[in-house]
């Protein structure tokens, strides 16, 4: 194997900088100028004016429900299992039968489904493992906490009549 020679020789040019800092001072004069003479923006005015994102963006979960507002998860445990961030944790108790609908049965409930989003990936593993379809990622990025406690979603919050949540589907305009 040949040897790399490290010490390499600069010229007083390069040992200024002052290529490097001319091609910073154009990509700035450039955007300089589209924004001050031709009003081109790259700025999102954000509470206002919501950035698209595309269909494939995994935002914030929740549990689908069906119509007497139970959730779908029959607490297989699929999605604790197969999420590599450890960030699902399930307890599971049966399920009562007058909660069935349409002739569905479902042998068990969750009695907690935590996820810790501070935790999660957003990587959709779990979204895919399940095969009730009942753990989904919204198209909704608007996650900001001011207490790790609130970052914890328990039942109750993934479940919740998708306050403003919107599916991934519905994001489409």
């Amino acid at each position: 194997m040949g040897t790399i020679n490290i010490s390499k020789k600069y010229t007083a040019k390069e040992k200024a900088y002052i290529p490097a800092i001319l091609v910073g001072l154009k990509i700035t004069m450039k955007h300089f100028i589209k924004g001050f003479f031709f009003r081109h923006h790259n700025t999102v005015m954000y509470p206002e004016v919501k950035r698209d994102y595309s269909d494939r963006f995994r935002g914030k979960h929740f549990i689908s429900v069906d119509a007497n507002k139970t959730e779908n998860c029959t607490a297989c445990y699929l999605c604790e299992t197969i999420c590599p961030a450890e960030c699902i944790h399930i307890v599971a108790d049966e399920r009562e039968e007058e909660n069935n609908v349409y002739g569905v049965k479902k042998e068990k409930k969750p009695v907690s489904f935590d996820i810790d989003a501070l935790r999660c990936c957003f990587c959709g593993f779990c979204e895919e493992a399940c095969p009730k379809d009942a753990i989904k990622l919204s198209g909704n990025y608007e996650m900001a906490v001011s207490a790790r406690q609130d970052a914890i979603y328990d039942l109750d919050i993934l479940k919740r009549d998708m306050n403003g949540r919107k599916e991934k589907a519905e994001v489409k305009k």
